[in-house]
């Protein structure tokens, strides 16, 4: 298991002496043979600027920094795949911060690159190898010429050609999930929001915030383009808007409208669910699926990183529960970083929190966040840090009936409202 840097161009390079180590949280950990799997189709190389790597000498088992202008390499994993360690680092200047990605331990390994992660998922929905971006252009170009005075559609043509989302790229080809924002308010100031930064954050955020508020035969238009096969998904919630629950009175006239003319697909909400008496109308306007971002079930670590507003993590509970009774098939769309989500304490916590809620799935999405800049933020651990593949395997075993994955995922057709 070589180390494998970058020098100040970006080459790479393995050493030949050296041993990778790793990170978990704030500690540098040696990896283990059963962590590493081959590096996946569609993840990314990348140099962690203002940084050293770490390494072991296999002679002395004494831990180095490599000296020189080079830096440490992580790599950025494709959807589907669960980061289980971070590179190992040490920052040489501790002001600087790293974009916002979710950075993997990589290794070299038998001639080739290895990476820190377990496979969660089939990524080949959201593979972008699978996304011809002629074809998104040219399905862009047909929808905006036949719906000239929808802002959505033009808002969602820069996401999929600007940004190359495939969310909204689905959008447009119609298939799998599309998406339909409809929110430019929130009722969160999450710390690392991927469209909207306070000025003095030291964070770029990734996209731009969409800044009106759509008309119900926009959102109508692209729901009833999208909804033509029994499996399309539609979603709310998207990483370009805000909290689409702050915007529950149009999206249930939407919905309204929209199963008046059609059973087809499926309607989900990606959401933070605070705001229960919202969530209940949209939910019994006829939700399908309801995926529910969180990073932890205990309440000092959610409210250091999602700063609610005028809501609770009692508030999401309730929320979860009463779509759960109501036949939605719920999960969570769970935040996750090595050597926080596998403390002791917040794999008991989430354990009780699935149990009591009825979750059918956990989608494991890798945190995108400056590592250092979280960890001074949340609490310490309170507890042993398992690690996160003993976490994966607790969690298959406590909550058999509770599907560990990476996306959203049709129900079974038993559970079908």
């Amino acid at each position: 298991m070589n180390l494998v840097y970058a020098d100040e161009k970006g080459n790479v390079f393995d050493h030949p002496e050296y041993i990778a180590l790793a990170r978990s949280g704030d500690m540098i950990v040696e990896l283990m043979e059963e962590e590493l799997i081959p590096l996946p189709s569609g993840a990314t190389l990348v140099g962690l600027p203002h940084t050293r790597p770490a390494c072991m000498d296999p002679d002395t088992g004494e831990m180095k920094l490599l000296d020189g202008s080079v830096q440490a390499v992580g790599a950025l994993l494709p959807q589907g795949f669960t980061r289980l360690a971070l590179p190992g680092y040490v920052k040489t200047d501790k002001s600087e911060k790293f974009p916002l990605f979710g950075y993997t331990a990589v290794v070299w390994k038998n001639g080739g690159f290895y990476v820190a992660a377990e496979q969660s998922d089939d990524p080949y929905k959201w593979d972008p190898l699978n996304c011809d971006r002629r074809e998104v252009k040219s399905q862009v170009d047909l929808l905006l010429n036949k719906y000239p005075e929808n802002r959505l559609y033009k808002h969602l043509s820069n996401c999929a050609l600007g940004y190359e989302c495939l969310t909204s790229s689905n959008t447009f080809l119609q298939r799998w999930e599309g998406g339909v924002p409809v929110s430019y308010s929130c009722n969160a100031g999450c710390f690392g929001c991927i469209s909207e930064q306070p000025d003095d954050s030291g964070f770029v955020a990734p996209q731009t915030r969409m800044n009106f508020k759509p008309r119900v035969d926009e959102i109508t238009e692209i729901m009833l383009e999208h909804l033509r096969t029994p499996e399309s998904i539609i979603s709310f919630g998207q990483g370009c808007e805000g909290e689409p629950s702050t915007q529950a009175k149009i999206i249930v006239e939407a919905m309204r409208q929209v199963r008046s003319q059609t059973s087809q697909g499926y309607i989900n909400i990606n959401t933070n669910a605070g705001l229960t008496d919202h969530i209940r109308a949209i939910v019994d306007a006829g939700l399908d699926l309801m995926r529910v971002s969180t990073i932890s079930a205990l309440d000092d670590h959610y409210n250091a990183y999602y700063k609610p507003r005028a809501y609770n993590l009692a508030n999401v509970e309730k929320s979860l529960k009463y779509a759960t009774d109501k036949g939605v098939y719920t999960s969570i769309n769970y935040l996750i970083f090595p050597g926080v989500t596998d403390r002791e304490e917040e794999i008991e916590a989430m354990i009780g929190f699935a149990k009591r809620t009825g979750l059918k799935l956990i989608q494991m999405r890798n945190l995108n966040i400056d590592p250092e800049s979280y960890l001074e933020l949340i609490p310490p651990a309170q507890g042993e840090i398992y690690g996160m593949k003993q976490m994966l395997e607790i969690f298959r075993e406590e909550l058999p009936d509770v599907v560990i994955g990476s996306y959203t995922h049709l129900p079974p057709a038993a559970l079908r409202r």
